[in-house]
């Protein structure tokens, strides 16, 4: 079917670490060998992705010589040139060396901290070489296990000063760049600064330059702090500060699964889909940017099973959109949703002019307001509603 075809405008993108992956974890060795960038973004092309996005260290390893950084950079610009994908996020690996083992921005060692700092600014040059309009910071090191072991509001005043210097060096050196924070719990430290998007969004405000910091919420990361993830997309929309999504399934709070996207939660990327595309229920601010598959194929798959569970990212959001569109335009829903008042949420508590001396003045609001009405009556048909979001969900409308 055409509308399940992943095509250009869908801005559908994929990590070059997911399909790379060799299925190593900390229980077990690998069970794929690596696949070579150039193989991976002529595969992705053939399966109609828009972007790739990557850190550093997807293309060249650490500490490696100068030659064969720019060797693997321009394999990568002839690869992103050749097959028409563009490079959608890059990001900086500050978390597999063992320089790293205390973090980057936030190590309590001051060298580790300049030599992350270093680290970055080569790799938002590689950015702006190659027009890539998003830099996400994961933080994955950033954080501790020990309480007595990390000054927390030290740690916070050494992450705004890394953040401070990634803008001011963009900005110094006229790139186009954003940048956005992606926030999780825990994994690999025990507990991990800036978890959740909230927490994101509260030390964005204390930057300097707050118009180029934004959020990238991933599915997995918000559920494992027992969050909603719809509910944390919406903040940021809200907040005008969703830059990049990254999108996968997740079964619940323990370890960060990165399945395929609505292979954990289906209910909820079901609602995050309608979120997206359409601003919700009723409409307003929809997401235009990359969406970005950040998963890993199960260790249980061989290459073959790689490459399909990269389409089935693709091919499950594509569903959902089409199962959200059927759902919103539904007769039966659209009545569910009026009795359910969905729409009266959007109208102001005070009328237009009103004062809250006019709501004290107003005895209908208050001394008249009949509160033990709603005691046995005036349901809103919540359950019904959700009956039939769940019943287009499974196709059964």
């Amino acid at each position: 079917m055409r509308a399940l075809t992943p095509r250009r405008e869908d801005k559908f993108s994929i990590g070059l670490w997911t399909v790379g992956w060799t299925a190593r974890d900390m229980f077990g060795s690998p069970t794929r060998s690596p696949v070579d960038v150039v193989e991976a973004i002529e595969r992705l092309a053939e399966l109609g992705v828009y972007g790739v996005s990557f850190h550093e260290e997807d293309l060249f390893p650490f500490g490696c010589a100068e030659s064969e950084r720019l060797r693997a950079v321009e394999r990568l610009r002839e690869a992103l040139a050749s097959t028409g994908v563009v490079a959608s996020m890059l990001t900086t690996n500050l978390f597999s060396h063992p320089v790293f083992k205390d973090g980057g921005f936030t190590s309590n060692d001051r060298a580790v901290r300049r030599f992350a700092l270093r680290k970055v600014f080569r790799n938002i040059d590689l950015a702006a070489e190659l027009g890539t309009p998003v830099y996400v910071m994961w933080g994955g090191r950033e954080g501790s296990e020990y309480d007595s072991a990390k000054d927390v509001l030290a740690a916070l005043q050494r992450y705004r000063e890394a953040a401070n210097l990634m803008a001011d060096y963009a900005v110094d050196n006229g790139y186009q760049l954003r940048f956005a924070i992606e926030p999780k719990p825990n994994e690999p430290r025990g507990d991990i600064l800036l978890p959740t998007v909230g927490h994101a969004l509260a030390f964005i405000d204390t930057l300097e330059r707050p118009d180029l910091f934004g959020v990238n919420p991933e599915t997995g990361h918000e559920q494992m702090a027992g969050l909603n993830y719809m509910h944390g997309v919406a903040q940021a929309l809200d907040h005008g500060k969703l830059f990049h999504v990254d999108l996968n399934g997740q079964r619940g709070i323990k370890f960060d699964q990165d399945l395929v996207f609505g292979h954990g939660d289906i209910a909820n990327a079901f609602s995050l889909v309608d979120l997206l595309e359409h601003g919700g229920p009723l409409g307003g601010p929809c997401y235009t940017g990359v969406k970005n598959f950040d998963y890993k194929p199960s260790r249980t798959e061989d290459m073959t099973g790689v490459w399909e569970s990269a389409a089935f990212n693709m091919r499950m959001y594509l569903l959902l959109k089409q199962r959200t569109e059927a759902f919103r335009s539904d007769p039966e829903v659209i009545e569910a949703m009026s009795a359910a008042r969905v729409a009266e949420l959007s109208t102001p508590t005070l009328g237009e002019g009103e004062t809250y001396s006019d709501l004290i003045a107003d005895r209908s609001a208050y001394e008249d307001f009949d509160a033990q009405s709603y005691f046995g009556g005036k349901g809103f048909g919540f359950v019904r509603l959700n009956q039939l979001a769940l019943e287009h969900l499974m196709g059964a409308r």
